[in-house]
């Protein structure tokens, strides 16, 4: 049911929200660059890796070297409004489509983390990652990297078609209220470094 659910939301606020995408398309092209997709490889359930579309927010950049700037000088005001609107979360819907990602679900984080995972934290593999989750909903990038695999791992625990519900709710009173975008003076939350002892 999850799946067709997943589906059929998906085809549909690909359809409203088409105009909304070429727009941002042509926005990005004109005060980002090329390209305007970011695709980055990604662990999705039970870790098999995908390919995450995202809208590009951050330029290209670079130092006298040819090194790319760090994150928070190469997201100019045009990449932050679109991260304020979490814009550049529409192109996962295609993802949806094609069965990557779901609506709901842990969001899929680094492939280079896998290692680092302990064995409590590895469960948010076993569940479809989503465009939004429970963590998003509470805290976002503003939580600490236990607070955000915890929530993860209360999704697996507790998911169902209500509470996927309840974070889609949830999910649009965030987007409005632009809570939980930013952790600190990092863009948008430091890498994970492993947490091994923790059970």
């Amino acid at each position: 049911m999850k799946r067709a659910i997943d589906f059929i939301l998906s085809l549909i606020l690909i359809v409203l929200l088409f105009p909304v995408i070429i727009v941002t398309a042509i926005f990005i092209k004109s005060f980002i660059g090329n390209p305007i997709i970011f695709k980055q490889t990604r662990p999705g359930k039970n870790a098999e890796p995908f390919n995450v579309y995202k809208f590009r927010t951050m330029t290209n950049e670079r130092d006298s070297k040819g090194e790319l700037l760090s994150d928070v000088k190469r997201l100019n005001s045009s990449g932050k409004l679109i991260r304020k609107l979490s814009l550049d979360e529409l192109p996962q819907l295609f993802n949806v489509l094609k069965g990557d990602l779901s609506l709901v679900g842990p969001r899929p984080l680094l492939m280079e983390y896998l290692p680092l995972y302990n064995s409590k934290q590895k469960r948010r593999h076993e569940v479809k990652p989503g465009i939004t989750g429970w963590a998003q909903v509470n805290g976002r990038n503003a939580i600490s990297w236990n607070e955000k695999f915890e929530l993860d791992i209360w999704y697996v625990e507790n998911q169902s078609i209500w509470l996927d519900f309840k974070i889609l709710i949830l999910t649009v009173k965030k987007v409005f209220i632009s809570e939980g975008i930013s952790n600190g003076n990092h863009v948008t939350i430091e890498k994970f470094k492993g947490n091994k002892e923790i059970h």
